[in-house]
């Protein structure tokens, strides 16, 4: 038979109208639950101890009076054991004050300490220089110089992230959201430039030679610098010098744009481990110019990439912008975020041969299908939506996303894009003030 409380027992003969029992005897043990609490064995346990026997006397007694037996005699002390005294004072419980649920939440105030790994700044780097400094600039921007994470309000960023707006010496396929707002100018760079600076924004200009591939029109590299040169007279801003990608070619092309560039502080882009790094590095070195490093999503790359131009190519380390590579699409961008993320703290942890302000070609956003294409080639999925919208916000995401993992410089293409890149950023360091919406409704609000 299972457990039987004595209180259940009695009452079951109760209601049963049993008078009394002959010839029954009940066997069993009897339990007792009692919480003795933390403090283990004491007086107090010892008090209610006593008090849980009484209570299990007073239920035998009412057994007793169920089968019969004379009972009453013992019904006085009974009672008195049912109203049991109050523990004495030294061994009562502290009362317990009542619930209050209070009004209004406790006041707390969010602060955010100063990491105390990142101890060395990152290289602040000077891009364009003035008449004064042997240039033609109008004015030099600066990046790079920040001694935390990205809009951290522990420490303040110096210099904000920048755009540079590409243009090509010719013609290219473009998607058609980005190509809409520069086919009046895409034959001629310097009004392509122009464009680009006076009508939205652009913080820089960066010309690509992309004639000069063999595969393409394979133009002379003495032919394609005159765009640099016509892009230097357009426009006051400083600018970035890029080849077509061709490791063999842009090797001579780069050094002579150097040349041309001379004195400008022009970010010359790049050099990288699968071509001569050594003979673009000491062209940027010899002509006062800055230096891109750029290599394929592999931080221990980089390091020896810029180990390399440091110590054998003689470029100064104020003269070294790193690009880690840019990609734009799913565990691509995760990859490029966590890479550039972990090049951007080991800079500030004190690694020197990578705490350089960064790069992004936020453009190749726009090698992503799903950036330019106008449906799936999927007939079961679902419309993408309209692209004249979904590839200029696929440029912003990508931007944005690489400017929380310590992107300095952005080389961007469509207007929108850039407006909202530089908003964004801007907003977050506190240097221009953005409209807060009212979320009081933010159940019902439509934004």
């Amino acid at each position: 038979m299972g457990k039987v409380n004595l209180s259940d027992l009695n009452k079951q003969l109760a209601d049963m109208d049993v008078k009394s029992l002959e010839g029954v005897t009940i066997e069993g043990d009897i339990e007792l639950e009692i919480d003795a609490g933390a403090g283990g064995v004491g007086p107090l346990f010892t008090y209610y101890f006593g008090q849980e026997v009484a209570k299990v006397a007073v239920q035998l007694v009412n057994m007793a009076k169920a089968f019969g037996y004379p009972v009453d005699s013992l019904l006085q002390p009974v009672a008195a054991a049912q109203a049991v005294s109050p523990p004495p004072a030294e061994l009562a419980t502290p009362e317990v004050p009542a619930l209050r649920i209070p009004n209004d939440l406790v006041k707390s105030k969010f602060q955010v300490g100063v990491d105390k790994t990142w101890t060395t700044p990152i290289q602040e780097v000077q891009l364009g220089a003035t008449k004064s400094e042997g240039g033609s600039r109008g004015h030099v921007i600066k990046i790079g110089g920040e001694k935390a994470m990205p809009f951290f309000p522990d420490a303040a960023m110096p210099n904000r992230p920048v755009v540079t707006v590409d243009v090509f010496d010719m013609p290219i396929g473009m998607a058609k959201a980005v190509k809409m707002h520069y086919d009046d100018v895409m034959n001629d760079p310097a009004e392509w430039a122009k464009k680009a600076v006076n009508d939205f924004g652009a913080d820089m200009i960066t010309t690509h030679l992309i004639s000069t591939d063999p595969l393409i029109k394979d133009t002379p590299a003495k032919e394609a610098v005159k765009v640099v040169e016509d892009v230097l007279q357009a426009v006051d801003v400083p600018i970035v010098i890029g080849g077509s990608g061709n490791p063999e070619k842009d090797v001579e092309v780069l050094s002579l744009a150097s040349e041309v560039a001379q004195g400008e502080r022009a970010l010359i882009a790049s050099a990288s481990l699968n071509l001569d790094w050594e003979t673009i590095g000491k062209a940027c070195a010899d002509n006062g110019n800055v230096c891109l490093a750029w290599t394929q999503l592999e931080l221990n790359a980089q390091k020896e990439l810029d180990r390399k131009l440091m110590k054998v190519a003689g470029v100064p380390r104020s003269d070294i912008v790193m690009d880690p590579t840019t990609a734009a699409l799913a565990y691509g961008m995760d990859f490029a975020f966590t890479n550039m993320e972990r090049i951007r703290l080991s800079g500030l942890k004190g690694d020197q041969e990578l705490n350089f302000p960064m790069s992004s070609g936020t453009t190749n956003a726009w090698g992503v299908r799903e950036a330019w294409m106008v449906n799936s080639p999927m007939a079961a999925e679902s419309s993408w939506g309209d692209r004249m919208l979904r590839g200029p916000i696929w440029e912003i995401i990508t931007g944005f996303s690489l400017a929380m993992a310590g992107v300095d410089l952005f080389m961007m293409m469509h207007p929108w894009a850039v407006a909202y890149v530089q908003e964004i950023t801007q907003s977050l360091m506190g240097s221009i003030k953005t409209e807060t919406p009212d979320t009081s409704n933010w159940i019902t609000m439509e934004v």
